[in-house]
């Protein structure tokens, strides 16, 4: 995962998950019954307690319908502490579903708040309904069964579910619809698009050939490829497989270009637009960044050393060795699929269609069942297709050029989960989400499919394997009691003159438009990420400071001069360095030297910047206008996913030359102004 992403996600839980509401306990909290829809109207700042008597090992299941504002749903055991945290992203619309699995007899108590993400959000509506309260089932297909309980509806889209063991499918159903319009139900054998689950087979595909001696994987990909513009540095058969290429994403570029993701998209798309590239995102070999370019690209290698189509050579030499007779890649939009789950999302309470018409093949476009993949699941176990040899470099993971190893293999992502050896990956592309979890040492894999946009694959996933591997996981050992502290075990205060504290207020970019903002207040420190909430920080030193709550320890160092200059943030077994941004007034930046239009070479494709009701803004003739806010000289954000930042360039007589475009899987493309 992109660096960014993953500091984003490490504080959105952080600062979110251990905030207990002070009021919870001491407000009257509403008792629930079975069958009673409760109407409500809730305030900004309010928070609105429910509770209810559950047996012990009782499985309950309940819905919050927003109407026009953002909630989450907090539950808590009959001790006061915390079980659970629901927060689906469909925003101010639509169904929170939350659960409590009961560990013992007592009340239970339910706390629904708004997020208070917005500076000013307005007060909406919501209601709230038991849907389910009932016992526990005794076996573990019931147990599977009942994960998917609020998506087991005609009237929603749901998912396909297959465990597999010792080569055999144990368990498998079908859940929800796999087409609103006609009510036609998911089944294990519905066929799903598995979005990047897909890469594995290209992957695999690549193996073959290299087994076969046609080529290597340590082989130039410009000698297959010889439209890939050479960017002084060898690019490898390797580095696409292992994300490690430097090549820019090829969906962050097509929608930069003014293209739709339900465009229709083929391979000689986004070839013409490797084609055009100028630069690299980095040196190949010097980082991972996730990248379905170059899964594209192995397509299209496979496709010219074989003489067939990608999808032509996996059907007969992957396919249907393996009886996968529901499994295809989809590079033709046109082409009709029978028993096809089409997807959904979620907007203003209400499902809609989440079209998706690509039609390129590599890094995505996989159809399959979840009874086909569990054939797949089964061949690591017991080689149908392929040799050891094979099976040994899919499971080989990448190695930097500085000799790190990465989690990512030929497109598998190596780890552990709990105490376990787990080879797994997901997919999402439009409503579809997917998952593939293998367990090689207990001959144990899980497949989910869904065509909900906000369904969690993964999450679900990792239940299964809770429910049926139970005898094997490690399970965390419970904290011990908390005691009173004895006056002499006391740990010292630390204290910290004003003057220090206040040196340190400021803000840090740990990433470009993420920024940790240090605040000082009545001689304590607080930290306040982009985007959360503020949290405090206890003094280890004069110099190190401690988020005991979020697992995270702030240092701040000094240049040559004595200045506070950055700070470094160790988290989760990471360090990170945020560099101190100087003092900076967005309001008094002159948004007019930054107007014009702005044409890129490479995307042929142009914006016009222009200042509306005293914001920048930038027009396409294809996208939504894009306002761009100030974070530092030269620098504006966006809220687009395709254009997180972008850097002006001015030349020696300071007037803006061009500027650079940013993202998440794209880096520094060039805009020249006109």
């Amino acid at each position: 995962m992109k660096k960014a992403i993953y500091l984003k996600l490490i504080f959105l839980f952080c600062f979110t998950a251990f905030l207990i509401s002070p009021n919870l306990f001491s407000q009257k909290n509403t008792p629930l019954e079975k069958g009673k829809v409760y109407e409500k109207e809730i305030a900004a700042n309010d928070s609105h307690g429910y509770e209810i008597n559950l047996e012990d090992d009782q499985y309950f299941l309940a819905v919050v319908v927003q109407d026009g504002i953002d909630l989450m749903v907090e539950t808590y055991g009959p001790d006061g502490e915390k079980i659970g945290n629901f927060d689906s992203p469909n925003g101010r619309y639509g169904p929170e579903f939350f659960t409590i699995v009961t560990a013992a007899a007592g009340e239970y108590r339910i706390e629904v708040k708004p997020l208070g993400e917005e500076e000013n959000p307005e007060p909406g509506k919501y209601t709230l309904e038991v849907l389910k309260s009932e016992p526990q089932p005794k076996t573990k297909e019931g147990r599977v069964a009942q994960l998917f309980a609020q998506w087991d509806r005609k009237d929603s889209p749901g998912a396909s579910v297959a465990v597999v063991q010792d080569g055999k499918i144990i368990y498998k159903n079908g859940f929800g619809s796999a087409n609103l319009e006609y009510s036609i139900p998911n089944t294990p054998s519905t066929v799903f698009h598995i979005a990047s689950v897909s890469k594995q087979f290209t992957c695999f595909a690549i193996a073959l050939l290299a087994d076969q001696g046609k080529i290597s994987l340590d082989d130039d990909i410009r000698k297959y490829l010889p439209e890939v513009p050479d960017f002084g540095k060898t690019i490898t058969i390797r580095h696409l497989c292992h994300h490690t290429s430097g090549m820019r994403d090829q969906w962050n570029l097509l929608a930069l270009a003014g293209w739709r993701l339900d465009d229709v998209i083929t391979t000689e798309h986004v070839m013409k637009l490797v084609a055009n590239q100028k630069d690299l995102n980095f040196e190949p070999g010097a980082e991972y960044l996730y990248c379905n370019t170059g899964f594209t690209l192995l397509g299209e290698i496979v496709a010219r050393v074989s003489g067939m189509t990608f999808a032509e050579y996996c059907a007969a030499n992957i396919f249907q060795p393996l009886g996968m007779e529901s499994t295809l890649f989809y590079d033709d939009h046109e082409k009709i699929v029978p028993n096809r789950a089409y997807s959904y999302g979620q907007g203003q309470g209400k499902y809609v269609k989440r079209v998706l018409s690509y039609a390129n093949a590599g890094a995505t476009s996989l159809f399959t069942t979840v009874e086909d993949l569990s054939k797949w699941a089964t061949n690591f176990e017991d080689i149908t297709v392929g040799n050891e040899k094979i099976m040994g470099q899919m499971h080989q993971r990448g190695i930097l050029n500085n000799g790190d190893t990465i989690r990512y293999a030929l497109g598998q992502v190596i780890g552990n989960y709990k105490g376990l050896k787990r080879v797994q990956h997901g997919g999402a592309d439009a409503g579809y989400r997917t998952y593939l979890a293998r367990f090689p040492e207990q001959q144990f894999s899980v497949i989910v499919f869904s065509n909900f946009g906000t369904f969690n694959p993964n999450g679900i996933a990792s239940q299964i394997v809770d429910i049926y591997l139970e005898d094997e996981i490690e399970v965390a050992e419970p904290l011990p009691e908390k005691k009173e502290p004895v006056a002499d075990e006391q740990k010292k205060k630390v204290s910290v003159s004003s003057a220090v504290l206040k040196s340190y207020v400021g803000k840090y970019e740990l990433q470009p438009n993420f920024v940790l903002t240090i605040s000082e207040k009545d001689g304590l420190l607080s930290a306040q990420a982009t985007g959360q909430s503020s949290i405090g920080l206890t003094a280890n030193s004069e110099t190190e400071f401690e988020a005991a709550a979020v697992g995270a320890v702030i240092t701040f160092q000094k240049n040559d001069k004595g200045e506070v200059h950055q700070l470094t943030l160790k988290q989760g077994g990471g360090e990170f360095k945020a560099p101190r941004l100087g003092d900076f007034d967005p309001e008094k930046v002159d948004l007019s030297h930054y107007t014009g239009k702005f044409y890129s070479e490479e995307l042929s494709t142009a914006y016009t910047f222009l200042v509306e009701e005293g914001k920048l803004i930038a027009r396409h003739s294809r996208h939504p206008d894009m306002e761009l806010r100030p974070t530092k000289p030269g620098y504006f954000a966006t809220n687009t996913w395709f254009a997180g930042q972008i850097e002006f360039v001015e030349n020696k007589e300071g007037t803006v030359s061009g500027c650079k475009v940013s993202s998440g899987r794209v880096r520094d493309v060039w805009f020249d102004k006109q």
